[in-house]
């Protein structure tokens, strides 16, 4: 891959170490002449990133969430360093960081390229979410029954706490924690995960990559929270559907050459399929 000339980084300084990190990263850069530029803002101003060759973001994996849609805008990589808890996203390591920073400015790194949705709630109001939309009654403790609608065709409808739309990245976040699959994070699709559903059966539905999908609040007496990756909120207009899609824009994201998404998951998630000590796979 190119080098990196020009670094933004983006440092959650609520996080312990990490502007002494994000000074220990500078020192690596600085000798070989790359253009830096530091903001401990987490709600970035329109066109910090513009011009940059990458942005290291040094937090958690919610510090990358509120930085992913102006990084998808101006398509400037993200290097993710974590210094929070499980980090999915930030997938550098504080020490990885420091042993193989100065290899990723040399060009030593791979992209991966990870799909967005599109939300609309009408009137102009929009928003991009790298891991899920979430629709919800504004009230937490109240049910809401949602008609889904995909291509013009009717899915089905929902009496429940909400709906979860994941991307393939999102699908270790919310999604799995409400019962829904895996998704590779290559694979081309939208998830729909109900939230506890007043039914016998709850079943995610996989959707493909065109699909174009309209959610509308049949609650006479509720109105809706639409969430985008848990930190911005949409105001849904009275009568208006809720509009989802894979948005054109991706999210580039830094990895090492050797970065395996099933080891990540392992890691995390101390998944292991409940091999036996000892037994290997063929």
């Amino acid at each position: 891959m190119k080098p990196i000339r020009k670094l933004a980084f983006v440092v959650n300084d609520d996080k312990p170490g990490a502007l002494d990190l994000a000074r220990t990263l500078m020192a690596v850069a600085k000798p070989s002449g790359v253009k830096l530029k530091l903001t401990t803002r987490l709600t970035l101003a329109r066109g910090f990133l513009r011009g940059a060759d990458a942005c290291c973001v040094i937090g958690g994996d919610g510090t990358l969430l509120g930085v992913a849609h102006e990084a998808a805008r101006e398509q400037v990589p993200i290097i993710g360093v974590n210094r929070g808890s499980l980090g999915f996203l930030t997938t550098f390591s504080a020490d990885e960081a420091r042993a193989h920073f100065g290899d990723v400015l040399k060009g030593a790194y791979k992209i991966a390229q990870r799909s967005m949705l599109d939300c609309s709630t009408g009137s102009g109001k929009r928003g991009l979410a790298l891991n899920d939309v979430l629709i919800k009654n504004e009230v937490n403790s109240r049910l809401v029954r949602l008609e889904v609608v995909a291509d013009g065709e009717l899915v089905t409808d929902y009496y429940c706490d909400g709906l979860i739309f994941s991307t393939p990245t999102g699908s270790t976040a919310y999604n799995l924690s409400a019962g829904g699959p895996l998704v590779h994070p290559s694979a081309e699709v939208v998830a729909m995960t109900p939230i506890c559903p007043h039914t016998l059966s709850n079943r995610t539905i996989i959707f493909r990559q065109n699909v174009r999908l309209r959610v509308f609040n049949r609650s006479d007496d509720s109105k809706l929270l639409v969430a985008l990756d848990g930190q911005r909120n949409l105001q849904v207009g009275i009568g208006s559907p809720v509009e989802i899609s894979i948005s054109k824009l991706k999210l580039s994201l830094v990895q090492r050459s050797d970065y395996s998404h099933f080891a990540v998951v392992r890691t995390k998630l101390k998944w292991n399929g409940g091999v036996a000590d000892g037994q290997k796979s063929v």
